[in-house]
């Protein structure tokens, strides 16, 4: 393969931040052990808020290849652990932010920061989950390790029409669970019904006022990626010893709440995290999604887009315009 690779940079010139398709070349690759070919990226949040306009200053060097997500073949290895062929995965570990990522054709990368691409899952399938799905997961399996079974009842499901949230419908609903999907894109109850969503809520319901400090008991169980006043609000409606896993903050970083859902109802709120999870858990629960996520729900909820596209992605992510997953071909 030629030396030269296409990809996405952001340039930032006496705080002019550019971002735009540039060819380099592999000298100009950061220091790793392993070189990938890369095939598939994402479009995630958290790239939203780097490709469009560097929000919260995530970046902090410059020139800068962002995506915080990438599949592909193993190029060169310095590493025991992957030999040149392999197929790898990679979500998390501040790659994207601190360390060049997977909008573009190649990537180095520690060894370490991989996963082998799971049997049964196709490069695109495994972007098609992504950063997003595996915090979905992560999330379902935070909720099933503090006791939720299916038959306890309600599993709300916040921002359900975004990545994390189609995730978190998709299986929670082959899971068996009673799935309440709640958005505020009410044009796609159609699409939340198909992935598993028994019944589907306006966004504006868990946000109306000021949050009460308890409300009347609902919820078994709730994935939430919106944080904010939704949070406060499914704080005070969570049933008994509960649990809500929490993993974004799409409603703002802010929790204005009270103690009383955690000490008068045994209320979890569980943090969830996937950036620097660790490699054993992180096959552990990529082995779930093979086995969780069915793969017809997961086409279903997946665009694929070029990387020319992305930085128009990026806004439309922010806007909340993205449904389900975007997969980034970076060879298209």
């Amino acid at each position: 393969m030629p030396n030269d690779f296409t990809a996405l940079v952001l340039e930032n010139d006496d705080e002019n931040l550019t971002v735009e398709l540039k060819s380099l070349s592999e000298a100009e690759l950061p220091d790793g052990e392993i070189t990938v070919a890369v095939e598939y990226s994402t479009v995630n949040y958290k790239d939203g808020l780097i490709v469009d306009g560097n929000k919260g200053r995530l970046v902090r060097s410059f020139p800068h290849v962002p995506g915080i997500d990438f599949s592909g073949t193993v190029e060169h290895s310095d590493s025991p652990d992957y030999k040149p062929g392999d197929k790898v995965v990679l979500t998390g570990w501040r790659v994207g932010e601190a360390h060049w990522g997977g909008f573009a054709q190649r990537a180095r990368v520690q060894a370490g920061w991989l996963v082998p691409l799971p049997a049964g899952l196709s490069t695109l399938q495994a972007m098609a989950v992504g950063t997003a799905g595996f915090t979905a997961m992560l999330c379902v399996d935070a909720l099933e390790q503090n006791g939720l079974v299916p038959g306890d009842g309600e599993v709300l499901v916040t921002g359900a029409a975004g990545g994390v949230g189609s995730a978190a419908t998709a299986i929670l609903g082959a899971r068996g669970y009673t799935v309440v999907a709640s958005t505020g894109r009410r044009e796609l109850d159609s699409y939340l019904s198909d992935l598993g969503a028994a019944e589907i809520i306006d966004r504006d319901d868990l946000a109306a006022g000021e949050p009460k400090p308890l409300e009347k008991e609902r919820w078994a169980g709730c994935v939430d990626s919106v944080a904010g006043a939704t949070l406060a609000t499914v704080l005070a409606q969570m049933k008994y010893g509960a649990a809500v896993a929490a993993c974004g903050l799409a409603g703002g970083n802010g929790l204005n709440t009270t103690i009383l859902p955690f000490i008068l109802r045994g209320v979890n709120l569980l943090g969830i995290d996937s950036v620097m999870q660790p490699a054993e858990n992180r096959q552990r629960v990529w082995q779930r999604i093979v086995d969780d996520l069915p793969l017809e729900k997961l086409d279903a909820m997946t665009t694929v887009r070029p990387l020319a596209d992305v930085p128009q992605l990026a806004s439309e992510i922010l806007k909340g315009q993205v449904r389900g997953r975007t997969v980034v071909d970076v060879n298209a």
